[in-house]
């Protein structure tokens, strides 16, 4: 599973001209569900995205979470994370998720994340969405439950 955790001041998402989410400060957190990810995954996402230690403490150094922030996530799914573009020019999607496992697994990382204390709010699955945000620092990480960054 991949991620890629953005710090924001606010962030939402549109699908045609309706407003479906909005946070104020928080994560903006794009999720990608891989074919051989498991709930294990979900849960080692989910702790990374609320206990990361992404936001300022009185010095100007990174040393709270979002759950100490009192910050709020917006969980959008984007398989097009898990893109691989080494080969020729139009990247392959073979490693994602099928959309059925792929949402079982994005609606189990959202309960995680809120069973640990953080409010959520989500995209639509499979919908064509416009996602906007203000990046606050910016701060933007990427996070792998496999580590292979």
């Amino acid at each position: 599973m991949r991620a890629v955790w953005q710090r924001v001041s606010r962030a939402g998402v549109m699908v045609g001209k309706e407003d479906i989410s909005e946070i104020g400060k928080g994560a903006l957190v794009l999720l990608g569900v891989q074919e051989d990810d498991t709930e294990k995954d979900a849960a080692f996402i989910a702790d990374k995205c609320v206990n990361l230690r992404l936001f300022e403490n009185e010095e100007g150094r990174f040393d709270r979470s979002l759950l100490q922030e009192k910050g709020e996530v917006l969980l959008v799914s984007q398989f097009t994370l898990l893109g691989d573009c080494r080969k020729g020019r139009r990247p392959s999607f073979s490693r994602a998720a099928a959309p059925e496992k792929a949402k079982k697994l994005y609606e189990k990382t959202a309960r995680l994340i809120e069973a640990a204390g953080v409010k959520v709010k989500t995209g639509v699955f499979q919908a064509h969405m416009q996602v906007s945000l203000v990046n606050d620092g910016p701060v933007t990480v990427l996070i792998d439950s496999r580590k292979k960054f």
